[in-house]
């Protein structure tokens, strides 16, 4: 398994089309950029989706001007694929790898559940018999997919090496439906997304203070956050003792779980915090009680895109 570093930076909002950010151009993203890598956050998450390449052109062009070592991480869209050509899979990373003037990524995804069997098969088609092989991973798939994928590599000298899926203190069904232990038990990085539930577990946002209305974020979380206020409160009593923000702790939490959270960066503010989270070594106790609170208020925080895990 290549040296990963705690934290992953996720560029999905840098594809700046409306969809996934806005006012974000390559002046306002370097600082960014530079941040994290003097920081040894290395390891960039982005995907053709994301903005329909923009995401990746803008992480190209800072990456070839980089005089440090990086990994890439990027996926292979199912919606963004000619499904009816033979081709296909082989037609995108590789527009893909030049879009971003690469010759290989570190880590490459199935990035959803549509079709996946196929894709994942195509995908070990590829990489079979190669040598400068990424690890694979699949994305958004429930346990019963993730054993299927990787069946379906093995079947070909392959092995499913990475899990991407959202994760945080009040959605665990990873976590409960074994999907957390299949990984431990057979060296599969698990990557956890939505830490902080889009901002739900930062302390920013409360019944006085809500989400703005009108955006999927809002409408998920704005009515429970009387709930949330209470887990925000505990996060608040451990940020302070290790003197930090609310939204560190989370992170935190996540890394002691033996996660490799993912980030999405658009300031500066977001690397330096990531680096202190990842400085963070919550205890057991700890971990435990923040846990056994974020139960206690049953908030269902499963989203449109997401199932039953098991």
């Amino acid at each position: 398994m290549k040296n990963l570093p705690k934290i992953a930076l996720g560029a999905w909002a840098w594809g700046n089309d409306g969809t996934f950010g806005g006012n974000l151009n390559a002046d306002t993203l370097k600082p960014i950029f530079d941040t994290a890598m003097k920081n040894g956050l290395n390891l960039w998450d982005t995907a053709f989706a994301y903005g329909m390449g923009t995401s990746e052109k803008v992480l190209a062009g800072f990456l070839k001007e980089s005089e440090s070592e990086y990994l890439v991480s990027d996926k292979f869209t199912p919606q963004c694929a000619d499904a009816s050509s033979p081709t296909a899979f082989k037609d995108m990373i590789e527009m893909q790898l030049e879009l971003m003037e690469l010759n290989h990524f570190d880590i490459y995804w199935i990035h959803n559940v549509a079709d996946a069997p196929k894709w994942t098969e195509e995908m070990a088609k590829y990489f079979e018999g190669r040598k400068n092989v990424p690890i694979l991973g699949v994305s958004n798939h429930n346990l019963a997919e993730i054993k299927q994928a990787d069946k379906i590599l093995k079947a070909h000298g392959l092995k499913l090496g990475a899990v991407q899926n959202h994760y945080s203190l009040i959605n665990r069904s990873s976590e409960d439906s074994g999907i957390l232990d299949y990984c431990k038990e057979n060296d599969i990085v698990f990557f956890s997304y939505m830490v902080l539930e889009q901002g739900a577990l930062s302390g920013k946002y409360d019944t006085e203070n809500p989400m703005p209305a009108g955006s999927a974020r809002a409408d998920a979380y704005n009515p429970v956050l009387d709930k949330i206020e209470i887990i925000n409160a505990e996060l608040k009593k451990l940020a302070d003792k290790y003197g930090v923000e609310t939204a560190q702790i989370p992170v935190a939490w996540a890394i002691a779980k033996g996660t490799l959270p993912i980030i999405g960066v658009t300031k500066e503010k977001h690397v330096e915090d990531a680096v202190k989270a990842a400085n963070i070594s919550l205890t057991d106790d700890e971990v435990s009680y923040l846990e056994k609170t974020a139960d206690s208020l049953n908030i269902n925080a499963i989203r449109f895109w997401e199932k039953e895990m098991k």
